[in-house]
């Protein structure tokens, strides 16, 4: 099993864009593939990646549904699914996706949910690294969709509002005691150091910080014209920090790349 990398936080903290550069980071230092796993219905992923999405897993969850009873007799709903999850992958250069899409409606979706869960857990598996993209808020982890991951990195800008939706999450998953490894908390967008109630609030996140990222025009303006952050240079300081916040949070990561390199 690969280094399995779950990212969450309020929303609006930036915390797709820094999936992004958790992911342009690792392809550009291991050569990939790595797997991207959208869990936000708002499914914006795919922009910063410069990917298109047809088929989300959502849409496999409404249809396998409704098409049951229809499946060619001695067909598995089991190996159905995978075949379905197969064609949900889009492939980039050193980046493969899968987008979760919208949640579910009406009917009983537990039996194909848990086929589906087990057949990404086996996708997943092949792959040196995984980046989770989690929904905004807290939803994830009641469902415990961030159970069993290498690393939880906790989004937050400099609003009071949001360290208090990181301290949440932080006490969240002590509650739900998930299998996480390691967690702390990356604070993102800053124009200026922390005013004093922002640093109270920090102080009482329970959370380590991993590293602090600037206000950057260059993402800002590449975000607006949803173009992706592989047009970002190699020597772009984000990027840079973000590959040394990679290396102290996962030091098995060298051992990982060298392996997986040709």
């Amino acid at each position: 099993m690969g280094v399995v990398l779950a990212v969450a936080g309020k929303g609006g903290v930036g915390k797709t864009t820094v999936c992004g550069l958790i992911i342009e980071a690792l392809r550009r230092k291991t050569g990939g593939p790595v797997l991207a796993i959208d869990a936000d219905p708002n499914a914006t992923l795919a922009n910063v990646l410069g990917l298109n999405v047809d088929i989300t897993l959502g849409g496999i969850q409404a249809e396998t549904l409704q098409k049951i009873r229809e499946l060619p007799g001695g067909v598995p709903l089991s190996r159905h699914i995978e075949y379905e999850l197969q064609k949900a992958v889009i492939e980039g250069k050193g980046v493969d996706l899968i987008t979760m899409g919208r949640g579910e409606g009406p009917g009983c979706y537990c039996a194909v949910n848990s086929i589906l869960r087990r057949s990404l857990e086996s996708l997943a598996s092949g792959y040196p690294f995984t980046v989770l993209d989690n929904e905004a808020g807290l939803e994830h982890l009641s469902r415990r969709v961030s159970q069993g991951v290498d690393a939880l990195i906790v989004v937050s800008d400099g609003n009071p509002a949001a360290l208090r939706a990181a301290a949440r999450i932080s006490s969240l998953v002590d509650e739900l005691e998930l299998d996480l490894k390691q967690r702390g908390l990356l604070l993102n967008n800053l124009r200026d150091d922390l005013g004093p109630t922002s640093t109270a609030i920090l102080g009482k996140t329970g959370l380590s910080v991993l590293g602090r990222l600037a206000h950057d025009d260059a993402i800002a303006t590449l975000n607006l014209a949803e173009r992706p952050l592989s047009e970002l240079r190699d020597d772009h300081a984000l990027l840079q920090d973000v590959d040394r916040i990679l290396t102290d949070l996962l030091p098995q990561r060298s051992a990982v790349s060298e392996k997986e390199m040709p």
